[in-house]
């Protein structure tokens, strides 16, 4: 993944960079789950159903954290691709400040080509995970 010394932004347009440069299909599919699989994941104690993601039709966890002033989100999921999908999004708004987090939209994930062939379910899983991002950080911003 991208360096966190890289504003949230400018993780999202890598991630778009990266994603357009392979074809379309299989090749980006592949690559969301070689991302899946190389994500720490989540501590068993940590895959609660505070943490759960509801919407998904698989398992997905997402723990946020608040730390020196800024946010800090960590995931795991039972699927890989999944598991990538959200890894994507923990990497790119973890670091950021609340004010980052909340001034950048989820279409980067739609430009990088990832939602576009994700299953009806799948795609519910990502809009509550960046929800429950996003909300996590709104209601710290100013704090």
């Amino acid at each position: 993944m991208l360096p966190i010394s890289m504003s949230a932004r400018e993780r999202a347009e890598a991630i778009i960079e990266e994603m357009n440069l392979l074809p379309e299909g299989e090749e980006r599919f592949m690559q969301i789950i070689r991302w899946g699989k190389k994500s720490p994941g989540l501590p068993q104690e940590q895959k609660t159903e505070q943490f759960r993601i509801e919407g998904c039709q698989s398992m997905l966890w997402m723990v946020p954290e608040f730390r020196e002033g800024r946010c800090h989100y960590a995931c795991d999921s039972d699927a890989f691709i999944t598991k990538g999908v959200s890894s994507i999004l923990c990497h790119v708004y973890s670091g950021a400040t609340p004010q980052e987090v909340v001034e950048l939209p989820l279409d980067f994930m739609e430009r990088a080509g990832i939602t576009q062939h994700l299953s009806p379910n799948r795609s519910n899983g990502l809009a509550q995970i960046g929800r429950r991002i996003r909300e996590f950080a709104a209601a710290r911003v100013g704090g």
